[in-house]
């Protein structure tokens, strides 16, 4: 099933992602996830159209079997029809008529109730299908969400130390540069030459 190996590719994604030494921080290779998200958007029409296509078939069972049943009861009038036409008793025909058509409409209510079966047997199972495709998308997604907001928080941290490491690096070159501006300008620097 596409759905169910593109969502195995994704965890997989996850699980070969590099992780940030002393954090539970995955960073994903951009191009990767999109790539399997592209996959998904394009599996996932096609599982649906599967789900729409039992559906469908769930349809042409019930008119197959309605068909089926109106065939039946309409041979077995013909066959009643055709017994009160040929018999010289009428009131045997007429039982023997009603007979057919009764056992006629119960093999086609026998036919129709198995069709409903089925059909029902095919939604449960549709249903059954779609939600499960649907938990296990929601699930790897939400999993792919936490990883990135972990990531976005961990470059949020890098970002904060880099800016403080700038901080006390402008710091010390300021303090140095004040100390050598001061050695420089040293109080023998400004004594003056003696009068003649």
């Amino acid at each position: 099933m596409a759905v169910r190996d593109t969502l195995s590719k994704l965890e997989n994604l996850v699980a070969k992602s590099s992780h940030l030494p002393l954090t539970g921080i995955v960073i994903i290779n951009e191009d990767d996830l999109v790539h399997v998200i592209d996959e998904l958007r394009h599996d996932l029409p096609e599982e649906l159209d599967h789900a729409e296509q039992i559906l469908n078939d769930r349809e042409n069972i019930i008119k197959a079997a309605q068909l089926e049943a109106d065939k039946i009861i309409k041979q077995a009038q013909t066959k009643a029809d055709r017994l009160v036409d040929e018999n010289d008793v009428v009131v045997r025909a007429n039982e023997t008529a009603r007979n057919v058509i009764s056992n006629a409409n119960q093999q086609g209510n026998a036919i129709l109730e198995q069709a409903q079966q089925r059909a029902n047997q095919f939604q449960l199972n549709v249903n059954n299908y779609a939600s499960q495709v649907f938990e296990s998308l929601i699930e790897h997604v939400d999993r792919t969400f936490q990883g990135i907001q972990a990531a976005e928080a961990g470059l949020e941290q890098a970002k904060q130390a880099l800016q403080q490491s700038k901080s006390q690096v402008d710091q010390q070159i300021y303090a140095y540069t004040k100390a050598q501006a001061q050695q420089q300008l040293q109080p023998q620097d400004f004594q003056t030459e003696p009068d003649n």
